[in-house]
């Protein structure tokens, strides 16, 4: 028998049916799903020092169990002596069973490790079913010595769903687990 996640099990079994007695889907197929996460972190210093791009690398890897990769700029900004091409951020972008294992990490591990957590922000939805949320620290990861970091920066996670409005997506995103703050 295949390992399946216990976010993926949990979709089929409660959300789909939660989901479709709230909004009231005549087929399983209308039910919106998760069906991308995107960590994704800039890293304006590395114009000047190389390797603060391979920190950021390493650790998103880390984060994610996944390899990331570095992102390049599109243009040059003559003002930030930033040249077209030049490695200024990483990403990661995760799907299938390595996306399900990393949003139970972020919602069972990560999220409760910030400091004074009243839940995330409801106001990170794009209006298309997608969602934002920023993280100041990256030590609130488990997986992150904080003794080999060398300096504590953010990270911007985005969850892309198959919602069409932002109502189904927040509903979507309560009932998989993530903690958004009471109004």
């Amino acid at each position: 028998m295949a390992y399946i996640p216990r976010l993926k099990q949990e979709y089929k079994d409660k959300v789909v049916s939660a989901l479709t007695e709230e909004f009231g889907y005549k087929n399983v197929m209308q039910v919106p799903k998760l069906e991308k996460i995107v960590i994704s972190k800039g890293v304006g210093a590395a114009v000047a020092d190389k390797k603060l791009i391979d920190h950021a690398i390493d650790e998103l890897t880390m984060i994610s169990g996944q390899k990331a990769v570095a992102t390049l700029s599109k243009k040059d900004v003559a003002s930030f002596k930033l040249r077209k091409g030049m490695p200024i951020g990483a990403r990661v972008t995760l799907r299938g069973e390595q996306m399900y294992e990393f949003l139970d990490r972020l919602v069972t591990s990560a999220l409760p490790r910030v400091r004074d957590f009243n839940g995330i922000k409801a106001t990170g939805f794009d209006g298309r079913g997608n969602y934002n949320l920023g993280v100041v620290e990256q030590i609130i990861f488990p997986e992150i010595n904080i003794d080999k970091i060398n300096k504590i920066s953010g990270m911007d996670i985005t969850f892309v769903t198959s919602a069409d409005t932002d109502k189904e997506a927040k509903s979507l995103l309560t009932e998989m687990g993530l903690p958004f703050q009471k109004n």
